[in-house]
């Protein structure tokens, strides 16, 4: 795997070939970083990155000059595996790793974010729980940006805070505002 863009541009890390993550494809990722670099300043963003996997959102976001980025993993490997590659591309600084339960880190947290994503397992007893949790728990600041990565399976048009599909493949992303 490789970070797409920004200082950290081509850097490549490796996930063991133990690793159960489904991590983001590059195509997918560059096209949702291009979006969101029209759309928002990166250096004032506090960012989630929740069910992180390999954490390669985390390093897109930081290697574009967001510098205040919270990674929570559940999974004991995933989670020493984004910590060690955080600390090998001198992120620490930028990105907390924390390992948790992504669901009970919503419930507990009284952070609020300016960008949230999320990438759960596609077959997740609770996915289709998930945008109304982050509404519920108020974990967006007023005008935040909440990003769900699904499949092609799952639509979330009519939930409230709808605003936006983009496709890529069978990767969707589905985007919520908090107006």
């Amino acid at each position: 795997m490789r970070i797409i863009s920004g200082y950290l541009k081509g850097r490549r890390f490796s996930p063991p070939k133990s690793f159960k993550a489904r991590p983001t494809t590059d195509i997918a990722r560059e096209s949702l970083f291009n979006i969101l670099m029209n759309r928002l300043d990166f250096e004032d963003l506090k960012v989630l990155d929740l069910f992180a996997g390999t954490g390669s959102i985390s390093y897109e976001f930081a290697s574009r000059g967001c510098e205040n980025i919270t990674t929570v993993e559940f999974n004991y490997n995933h989670f020493s595996f984004i910590k060690k590659t955080t600390q090998e591309l001198e992120l620490d600084k930028y990105i907390r790793p924390i390992k948790a339960d992504a669901f009970k880190y919503m419930q507990k947290s009284s952070e609020k974010f300016d960008l949230i994503f999320a990438d759960p397992p596609f077959d997740l007893k609770q996915f289709d729980t998930i945008p109304d949790l982050f509404f519920q728990q108020e974990l967006l600041n007023e005008n935040g940006l909440f990003i769900l990565e699904h499949s092609d399976k799952k639509s979330f048009e009519n939930h409230p805070n709808f605003s936006e599909l983009k496709k890529y493949g069978k990767v969707h992303f589905s985007f919520f505002t908090n107006l």
